[in-house]
């Protein structure tokens, strides 16, 4: 579907072209339209295209080395995606999901030649859009590498989840057993005293129905608070786990550095001794100016 120029008009990346120059690059782009879930373009792609988002919402991911897909960015109405691979004609390096109905401007190559060559500020608005996407992949990648369990839990945790744990981390202190323990003894010396006017005398009845009902309320309030302290161990361990391959990933890169270092080195002597011959020993003399 042709783009219309007044659309492009409103893309911060060609906001200042004339309407000659607007006329000429509409003329060439498309309009294209994706249901939601439906994949832009994935890794590997060789089309070399790159999208600008004009209404909907995309989602930029990668496969990490940990086989973990990773969002790299979410670009706004009006911001660049697949950009980079269209510029130096390689394939795609990520994949492009539409998470709802999305209208994208699609352009190739020989269109943004076009525009440079009656435009040629045009070039420093794209690399300042290439700057933007660069800072907000980093961003991301850095919130993704330094996730915090106790922060992440505590975003998502609810107004019952917070209670939960307060109850729990307050009848399982010395705190609440000195003044339960407190009031379980006034309560029946209370009773005992008034002998035949107490309203709960000896057994107490009255206090063990409370009891009961207390421990019915009690126990499942603490194993709510305990499964959401599983649930921060086990995202702990996940992100522990990433640490792990992480470092044993940095660790092999390392170790092919140090081993190809060492044939560099090899390589080196081998040509010394080609080049000199034998490699004679020191005289010992020379040590003593013979």
């Amino acid at each position: 579907m042709s783009c219309q120029p007044e659309i492009l008009k409103n893309v911060p990346l060609f906001a200042l072209l004339d309407d000659d120059e607007a006329a000429v690059l509409a003329s060439q782009v498309e309009l294209k339209q994706f249901a939601p879930r439906q994949r832009i373009y994935k890794s590997g792609d060789a089309s070399g295209q790159a999208y600008i988002l004009l209404s909907g919402s995309v989602q930029v991911t990668i496969v990490d080395q940990d086989g973990q897909e990773v969002i790299v960015d979410e670009p706004g109405e009006g911001e660049f995606f697949g950009f980079a691979s269209m510029l130096d004609q390689t394939p795609h390096q990520t994949d492009a999901t539409a998470l709802q109905q999305t209208e994208c401007i699609e352009v190739d190559r020989s269109d943004i030649m076009v525009l440079l060559q009656r435009k040629p500020h045009a070039g420093m608005d794209m690399l300042a859009v290439l700057g933007k996407q660069f800072h907000a992949s980093q961003n991301l990648i850095k919130i993704r590498s330094t996730r915090n369990p106790n922060e992440v839990i505590e975003e998502e945790a609810s107004f019952g989840d917070r209670l939960a744990d307060s109850v729990a981390r307050f009848g399982g202190s010395w705190s609440f057993i000195i003044s339960f323990g407190f009031v379980l003894v006034v309560y029946s010396a209370i009773n005992v005293v008034l002998k035949n006017k107490a309203w709960d005398p000896y057994p107490f009845i009255l206090l063990n129905l409370f009891l009961s009902m207390l421990a019915a309320i009690q126990a499942p309030v603490i194993m709510m608070s305990q499964n959401r302290q599983d649930k921060k161990d086990r995202l702990r361990s996940e992100l522990d786990f990433d640490v792990n391959c992480r470092a044993e990933i940095e660790i092999q890169g390392l170790a092919r550095k140090l081993n190809l270092i060492s044939e560099k080195v090899g390589d080196i002597e081998e040509l010394l001794r080609e080049g000199s011959g034998p490699l004679a020993p020191p005289s010992t003399n020379a040590h003593y100016g013979a």
